[in-house]
């Protein structure tokens, strides 16, 4: 191969790697291997140094210190919020959530995403110790796996289905965002305070049109520091920065900040941040005596049940319901059996329900127990609302074959 040739592709190299980081397939493929490495890492003879490192501690004595686990759940997950946040004022202010006819058939959806599998968690794990601490874990629903899912499966399907399940995990996200605001926060006033200012101050700047990053990056930086020291969970800080940035582009600007600012992050949030959480918090141990303790724990039980069962009866009826009332419209190219693979496809929770299992549950043994159930469940919830999916394609295949 010429030289010249070498030292090009060389160049290109970078570039086809963010190219590649920013498919909606990798972040989910991604997520998933650092899911699988970690369960590898956690049963296996390297458990006591998987465990020795993420319990190590990063920072400066005495000033700021936090384990390589909590890094990874309060700092490089405030990247994935982050782009939560300006993917959710984009369709606020210019997508699908504009128009509230449109926007609300997947609110009400998200809405019984959120009621419905609360609500199976808590039935089935009444009684038991920590049975009602566990029904904000299967509530959520990981944007990226499952869109990934959706990307592989659902190739045939109309454009409008990713419309569907965008809008309706991105509701899905807001409701467990509050919960973690609400129901694991003890909010410090001062440094709340400080946070409204700086998040005050970044929308002003976003409004006199300042651009440089040597004042964003600190700013931001502040805002989570802040948020860290109010006792309310950092990675809220990235969805408020989010909201805080402006999304409609001036006259001859070729990208609005908001979409600028996602288009860089995506990369680092699909390919670094969410995986490294996963590998960080999905390491469970998977033996004989720990999943006879798994089967027989009605609260980890009670997740499972409320990622598959509760997602998927939840979402369908809330999207059946706002379409017979008139309280939302059904996309008319779309069928209900695409929309009951999309309901199913939510119980895929991953990222935020490991997240709240973490937040919920002190208690080591018992918080494991929850994470093994939010995998199981976001496990089968992925393989069979993949199946359901991939039989609809076909049949939209055949209908077009025949036509």
């Amino acid at each position: 191969m010429p030289r010249k040739r070498i030292v090009r592709k060389a160049r290109q190299a970078p570039h086809e790697i963010i190219r590649f980081l920013r498919i909606e397939t990798t972040g989910g493929i991604l997520l998933l291997i650092g899911a699988v490495l970690a369960l590898i890492a956690a049963n296996s003879p390297l458990s006591d140094l998987y465990e020795q490192i993420r319990h190590t501690y990063i920072g400066i004595e005495d000033v700021f210190m936090l384990n390589v686990q909590h890094w990874a759940a309060d700092f490089l997950l405030a990247f994935f919020f982050l782009v939560v946040g300006l993917e959710l004022k984009r369709e606020l202010v210019v997508g699908e959530l504009r128009e509230i006819k449109k926007a609300m058939l997947p609110v009400i959806a998200a809405a019984g995403g959120v009621v419905v599998p609360a609500a199976v968690a808590i039935a089935i794990a009444w009684g038991e110790p920590g049975g009602a601490d566990v029904w904000p874990v299967p509530v959520a629903t990981d944007i990226a796996f499952a869109l990934a899912v959706l990307a592989l499966c659902a190739r045939s399907l109309p454009s409008s289905l990713r419309i569907f399940l965008l809008t309706l995990a991105i509701a899905d996200d807001i409701g467990a965002i509050a919960m973690i605001a609400v129901l694991y926060s003890e909010p410090q006033f001062i440094p709340l305070l400080v946070f409204v200012v700086v998040i005050a101050l970044w929308f002003f700047l976003q409004a006199k049109r300042v651009k440089s990053l040597w004042i964003y990056i600190p700013l931001g930086l502040a805002a989570w520091v802040a948020l860290y020291e109010a006792d309310v969970h950092a990675t809220i800080a990235g969805v408020a920065l989010g909201l805080a940035t402006r999304v409609r582009p001036d006259n001859g600007e070729r990208e609005a900040p908001a979409l600028a600012v996602e288009h860089a992050l995506q990369p680092f949030s699909a390919g670094v941040a969410v995986p490294i959480f996963a590998f960080f918090s999905a390491g469970v141990a998977l033996d004989g005596e720990a999943l006879t303790a798994f089967a027989a724990d009605r609260v980890a039980l009670a997740v499972v049940a409320g990622l598959f069962f509760g997602k998927m009866v939840g979402v369908t009826l809330g999207a059946y319901a706002a379409h017979k009332f008139g309280w939302g419209r059904l996309a008319p190219d779309l069928k209900w059996g695409d929309i009951l693979g999309v309901a199913i496809l939510c119980g895929c929770g991953f990222t935020v329900s490991l997240l709240i299992a973490e937040l919920a549950f002190t208690d080591v043994a018992q918080q494991d127990l929850v994470k093994t159930g939010v995998l199981a469940g976001s496990t089968v919830s992925a393989l069979v609302g993949a199946a359901v999916l991939n039989i609809r394609s076909r049949a939209v295949r055949r209908e077009r074959s025949a036509a």
